[in-house]
């Protein structure tokens, strides 16, 4: 992040109660960003049949929101550092509010995708100054604590999202799930106008432009190798242009930070083994945890027949386990250091993909993919914790700042690249096994199921021909979830030998207190 001096006035707030105020104020507007990142998970089938979209387009209609979001998040929170912290969280509050009844609206893909788009670029304005604002108007004495209200909120939002959302799915339509985002847009942007004081750091130097623009070509070109190597293959000119885009961004963005005075994120804080294996664990199982989300959800609603609120519900010992563990993690770490923490939370994480890939069918159902969502729970929950502490113990507390940045950009870009290489497996997978078993299948109908899984059960007008196509359907979103399993699982055992190699080295540590 830009190195900069302090604060232009002291901004800090005496008054206990408007602190409070300011707390609440911007944890509502970063549920409202969370809960985006999974609310429209919840509604892929309906979203299909709504737009008479393939499942890639579905696919780039969650993932938008995210890959903006990601490129954004460094730039656009140095932006609100620059220029006044209050005035870039009110235009990022008004930009999300429009963008979501925007898409709520669409009636076009396309109209989607923009409202998408334009949604992550407001996101990516709201989510690192409610942060900076925390760290700038809480005293030392309150500052933790406030950031884990923050912590919290940010990991409960998204859960807040998918419950809401699959509750309006069932009771509603799929277009009031952005309701939700624009109702907490008004509350925060009530409360930051009433209680948020404005801030902003004294720049000495410029913005960096240049670095802000690499940063999102590299971002941007990685994804859309990941999102478009399994469908259109690995050496399609699509694919091949954004491998060459993310790499000359990437090269380029490096090249210009270590030559600037204020640079937008400092790359030689990756020689720090723990801040560069804890940021490469997050990334490689948060993308993980998005990918296999987007997954299970059709899985539960397409090929179970199950309602939104049921799929959100059999999420919920994944979820549970994965907390456990997360409060576990600390005092394994303290044992046997936060490296073998690591490593063995994805050794079970990736033996729970495996589980999935393997015994996953349709006439097994729900129980047929619960031992590797419970593995996988375990294994995301004792990796996340001693990644995350990985980065912030590797900064000393003055640069605090630069490792929660750090933090967000990583969990987020994470998430992008997930969806895209998950998602776009089992695209191209059911893609491959649907085309196999349209043989005298009328042409209309057999468009529709090339399209996915939700065009051929919404084409079911009840014979048996029907039936048995949407059998065949669902066999072929089996064949497609088994290959994005497998691709899970050689992400995972990758992220495995990097640990082993090159993770955090075990440092003495006291056990946690009552151990």
């Amino acid at each position: 992040m830009n190195t900069l001096p302090t604060a232009v006035a002291d901004p800090v707030i005496r008054d206990p109660r408007r602190r409070r105020t300011v707390l609440i104020g911007v944890c509502i507007a970063l549920m409202a960003v969370i809960a985006s990142v999974s609310g429209l998970n919840v509604a892929q089938p309906q979203v299909a049949v709504a737009f008479d979209a393939s499942q890639g387009d579905v696919l780039w209609m969650i993932n938008l929101y995210t890959v903006t979001l990601a490129a954004l998040l460094l730039p656009l929170g140095a932006v609100g550092d620059r220029w006044g912290r209050k005035p870039v969280l009110l235009t990022g509050l008004a930009v999300f509010g429009v963008a979501s009844a925007a898409a709520g609206l669409a009636p076009t893909t396309e109209v989607m995708l923009a409202a998408r788009l334009l949604s992550g670029v407001g996101a990516a304005m709201i989510m690192p100054v409610t942060l900076s604002v925390i760290t700038t108007t809480f005293p030392d004495t309150e500052r933790s604590k406030a950031i884990g209200v923050w912590t919290a909120v940010a990991g409960g939002g998204g859960i807040l999202g998918m419950f809401v959302s699959a509750l309006l799915v069932d009771v509603a339509d799929w277009r009031w799930i952005f309701l939700l985002p624009v109702v907490l847009v008004i509350a925060a942007t009530a409360v930051a106008i009433r209680a948020v004081p404005n801030s902003r750091e004294a720049a000495t130097h410029r913005f960096d432009l240049v670095g802000s623009l690499t940063s999102v070509v590299a971002v941007v070109g990685f994804i859309l190798v990941l999102h478009e190597g399994p469908e259109q293959g690995w050496t399609a000119p699509a694919t091949l242009a954004g491998l060459l885009a993310g790499v000359l961004g990437a090269i380029g963005f490096a090249a210009w930070e270590l030559r600037r005075p204020a640079p937008l994120l400092d790359v030689r804080l990756f020689r720090e083994r723990g801040l560069a294996g804890g940021s490469t664990v997050l990334l490689a199982v948060f993308g993980v945890l998005a990918g296999i989300f987007v997954v299970l959800f059709p899985y539960f609603q397409a090929v179970l027949g199950w309602s939104a609120l049921a799929a959100t519900l059999a999420l919920m010992p994944m979820a549970v386990l994965m907390m456990a563990a997360s409060g576990l993690a600390p005092r394994l770490a303290a044992r046997i250091g936060a490296r073998s923490t690591m490593a063995a939370g994805i050794a079970v994480g990736g033996f729970g993909l495996a589980l999935m890939a393997v015994l996953v069918s349709v006439e097994g159902g729900y129980l047929s993919v619960l031992p590797g969502m419970v593995a996988m729970g375990l294994g995301m929950g004792l990796s996340m914790t001693p990644s995350t502490e990985a980065i912030t113990s590797s900064l000393p507390r003055e640069r605090q700042g630069v490792a929660s940045a750090l933090n967000d950009v990583t969990r987020e870009l994470g998430t992008a690249l997930g969806v895209a290489l998950l998602g776009a497996v089992l695209t191209a997978g059911y893609a491959n096994a649907i085309e196999a078993r349209l043989d005298g299948v009328p042409a209309g109908v057999a468009d529709e199921a090339r399209r996915g899984i939700a065009g051929a059960i919404a084409g079911a007008d009840g014979t048996s021909a029907s039936a048995a196509l949407i059998r065949s359907a669902q066999e072929s979103f089996v064949h497609g979830w088994r290959q994005a399993m497998w691709a899970g699982v050689v992400v995972m055992a990758l992220l495995l030998v990097y640990v082993l190699l090159l993770g955090p080295k075990r440092t003495p540590a006291p056990p946690p207190e009552g151990v």
